[in-house]
């Protein structure tokens, strides 16, 4: 059963940081690019990092670059990704969603073929 699993996020104040992980398991996720999503209320799901198999393309949208990592590990039956988040803002308040893509890295979400669930990162001014 393909299926990615989200855990982290929560509720953090202005400057804080958070992490979140997202499981990939039931297919050949280490052939698939990786990425984070996220959707404020009222707005569309936009682009915020993606990282390719082997983590030689990395790729973030301009507002987190210097304070996004995203990261991945191959290594395990199930891969793993993360995306660490430090200085947040309030207008990073957002549901984050992980993704997989049999495509180069992208930022269009048509082109990735999984999602996970969605988790809830608030940052409070």
């Amino acid at each position: 059963q393909v299926q990615l699993v989200q855990s982290g996020g929560g509720l953090v104040q202005a400057g804080g940081s958070l992490s979140l992980s997202c499981t990939a398991s039931g297919g050949t996720f280490r052939r698939y690019s990786m990425g984070w999503f996220r959707q404020a209320p009222g707005k569309e799901r936009e682009f915020v990092a993606g990282i390719s198999p082997t983590a030689v393309t990395i790729d973030y949208t301009d507002s987190v670059k210097g304070r996004f990592t995203i990261s991945r590990d191959n290594t395990k039956n199930t891969v793993m990704v993360y995306l660490r988040m430090n200085n947040l803002k309030p207008e990073d308040t957002a549901v984050y969603y992980c993704a997989a893509s049999t495509n180069s890295p992208t930022r269009r979400n048509y082109d990735y073929e999984y999602w996970g669930q969605g988790t809830q990162v608030t940052v409070s001014s």
